[in-house]
This record gives structure tokens, C-alpha cells and sequence, in this order.
């Protein structure tokens, strides 16, 4: 299951813009094209994130914010303001929006926003998987036991560190540089062709190495660890 993200935008082709920018990289858009629409949507269904403009018909962007805070929902929003609105992205801010972008922005910028935020509260509210099973396989983590059809298989150490590590962030991409800091506390400069290797390990044991199922690759991004494919 992907991750779930409502647009809240105006603009036709910017809605088209970003739509196609996060569904590339494995997000579920829903968008809505003015204020009122939107809260109803953020307030009826879950979304891992909202993006929201300032300027809005109906219904403007930090109503929106500020009224979804006092229902207490709780996802984070990242407010998209024009370059002159400074008022508005300090109001946002006190409303509770997490985070602003300003526009014109450049799409590497709102995809590193977006991940940005979904990487902090992901940290801040889901705890490590003790146990997980995806098609036939079956991971204890606490106890280092991994079954493949009911059969033991035996992991290394890293091996088990790097499979918990993409399971406790399953449905988003990981990139290089965040493995190699969390699971082998490696500085980020440091070039390293251990992943991919412990990666092809993963593969061959619980995958399939010539077309993956579980362990996906994001050319120039990273990886996914997808159970539901």
C-alpha cells in the first residue's frame, strides 16, 4: 500500500505537475480544487500528507489549516505560498502547518520537502516491526528467525539489519545515503558498494534477483521495500 497524499490546488496545471511528480515516485494523489472540498476530504479520509495553497476559492489555505488543527487533526501540511506572502507563511507556520515552499519551486525541491516530512513523522510515530511476514516469508526480528515456505533460512546479521530497516519503511523510497548512516553509521560522503551487495544477498534469499518483488530499485533514488506487491 502506498502512501496517500491530498493536493489542495487552484491551478490546473500545477495539480497536473505535481500530481505526475509524486505518483512517479509511488504516492497515491488525491487532489481537490478549492478550500471547502478540500477540508472535507482531509477531515473524512487519511492521508499521510497534505500539500496545501494559501490561495484558495471558497475557502482559503490557512482557514483550512487553522481548522483542521482545531478538529485536531494532526497530519502534516506543507503549504505551498507565492513569492511575496511572507505574512502568510509566518501564519501558516503558527496555524500549524509543518512546512512552506514557496512558487515557482523546483520539483527536486518538493520531493525533498515531502520526504522530508514523512520521514520525521514516520520516526516519531511508528515503532520497529518486531514481526513481519510478506508472501512466504516470515521474520521474527527479536529472535533473528526467518522461514521461507515454513523452512528455516539463515540471514547474516547485516542482512537482518538491512531487511528491518527497509520493513520499518515500507511504501516509501529509502535512499542510499540514509542506509548507509542508519544501518552502517557511515558518514553520508562515504561511497559504498556494500548496499548493493547486501541488497543482492536479500534478493537471492527471499526475492526474486531477476525481476524483485519485495526489494524494488528507484533508479537514482534508492529502494522500496513493497510486501503487498
Amino acid at each position: 500500500m502506498s502512501m496517500s497524499i491530498l493536493l489542495i490546488e487552484d491551478e490546473p496545471g500545477l495539480v497536473l505537475t505535481i500530481s505526475d511528480l509524486l505518483a512517479a515516485e509511488g504516492y497515491l494523489v488525491t487532489s481537490a480544487s478549492d478550500g471547502e472540498t478540500g477540508l472535507l476530504k482531509a477531515t473524512s479520509e487519511k492521508f499521510a500528507l497534505i500539500i496545501l495553497d494559501v490561495m484558495l476559492p471558497k475557502k482559503s489555505g490557512l482557514d483550512v489549516c487553522r481548522e483542521l488543527r482545531h478538529s485536531a487533526i494532526d497530519t502534516p501540511i506543507l503549504m505551498l505560498t507565492a513569492k511575496t506572502q511572507v505574512v502568510d507563511r509566518v501564519v501558516g507556520l503558527k496555524l500549524g502547518a509543518d512546512d512552506y515552499l514557496t512558487k515557482p519551486f523546483d520539483p527536486a525541491e518538493l520531493l525533498a520537502r515531502v520526504e522530508a516530512l514523512l520521514r520525521r513523522v514516520y520516526k516519531e510515530n511508528r515503532a520497529d516491526v518486531r514481526n513481519f511476514q510478506f508472501g512466504d516469508i516470515e521474520v521474527d526480528f527479536e529472535r533473528s528467525e526467518v522461514s521461507k515456505a515454513g523452512r528455516p533460512l539463515a540471514l547474516a546479521g547485516k542482512e537482518l539489519q538491512l531487511l528491518r530497516y527497509l520493513v520499518n519503511h515500507r511504501d516509501r523510497v529509502v535512499p542510499r545515503e540514509e542506509i548507509l548512516q542508519q544501518v552502517w553509521e557511515y558518514d553520508s560522503a562515504v561511497s559504498s558498494r556494500t548496499i548493493d551487495v547486501h541488497i543482492a544477498w536479500l534478493r537471492q534469499k527471499l526475492d526474486n534477483p531477476q525481476n524483485p518483488r519485495f526489494i524494488q530499485t528507484v533508479r537514482g533514488k534508492g529502494y522500496r521495500f513493497n510486501p503487498s506487491t
